[in-house]
């Protein structure tokens, strides 16, 4: 992985963090999601007048990923609707880049050195050593978050894949994206007026700043993530990706007002290992 496509992935991931944090501010976590994918739809549509649609052999990759990201989207909604950002999240992205790299080198056959290999080992160890902390007290309700927080990680490491090999199969990582982005909110939207209807989605208005803001973070950080991994390894980029729970950490303990501790500190140094470990190898 070249240091611009590297420094790049590591913005994308500072904007995913920033993202998730604002579901955990003062709205229903699945009506901030909804708001918050129904603005990356509106924010990606003016871009198809410069990327047009992509080509049609990439459009099979298109519909699994939006199936996928539906997944995604409620999985992780009901998850934070449960417990903290700071348990949730490292779950849902450090079980992810193990995944993908799983599905990379055996599927994909795609081929990365040794160091990688352990960099990416260290940096998924080091964010599900996150996840050993959390904070809410009835049990049960804790282990149905984590259940959600799991399947999370799956649909993460399947769009991540199918993400990859579409835009490669575009040909056009941008006309790809764009053609995501813009369909993506479609079934997450269609849920949100099933479940609630107009007047439930009534509390979203109140909070269009923060979630268009949170829309274009989400655009921008995985537009990237779509853009690298036409350029570098699929399993490197979605592994360097994953660095976002060191940004999160931070936004929990200093914006969220969630407790630090030691373990936090030693989860952020094995990922920091691991990041080294595929930068220098």
């Amino acid at each position: 992985m070249t240091l611009p496509v590297f420094i790049a992935v590591l913005s994308a991931a500072l904007l995913h963090a920033g993202w998730n944090a604002l579901i955990k501010l003062r709205l229903d976590p699945f009506l901030a999601m909804t708001l918050i994918c129904v603005a990356c739809s509106l924010i990606a549509l003016p871009s198809l007048a410069f990327t047009g649609f992509a080509r049609p052999a990439a459009w099979p990759w298109v519909a699994a990923s939006v199936a996928l990201h539906f997944g995604y989207y409620v999985c992780l909604s009901e998850a934070y609707r449960r417990a903290d950002m700071s348990q949730i999240y490292p779950i849902a992205r450090g079980c992810a880049p193990l995944m993908t790299a799983l599905v990379s080198l055996t599927i994909l056959r795609e081929t990365m050195s040794a160091g990688s290999v352990t960099g990416v080992l260290l940096l998924g160890s080091g964010v599900l050593l996150l996840s050993l902390r959390g904070h809410h007290h009835d049990a049960s309700k804790n282990r149905v978050a984590l259940g959600f927080a799991l399947l999370t990680a799956m649909t993460i490491a399947g769009y991540t894949v199918v993400d990859g090999v579409g835009a490669r199969t575009a040909g056009d990582p941008n006309a790809y994206a764009a053609t995501l982005f813009v369909f993506d909110a479609l079934p997450m939207l269609t849920l949100c007026l099933y479940r609630h209807g107009l007047a439930g989605m009534a509390p979203m208005r109140r909070f269009l700043l923060p979630g268009f803001a949170g829309g274009a973070m989400s655009l921008a950080a995985y537009w990237i993530v779509i853009w690298a991994m036409t350029l570098a390894p699929i399993a490197l980029v979605a592994a360097v990706r994953e660095t976002s729970v060191v940004f999160a950490g931070f936004i929990a303990v200093y914006v969220l007002k969630e407790p630090f501790s030691r373990v936090r500190a030693a989860a952020a140094t094995l990922t920091l290992a691991g990041l080294a470990l595929m930068r220098l190898f």
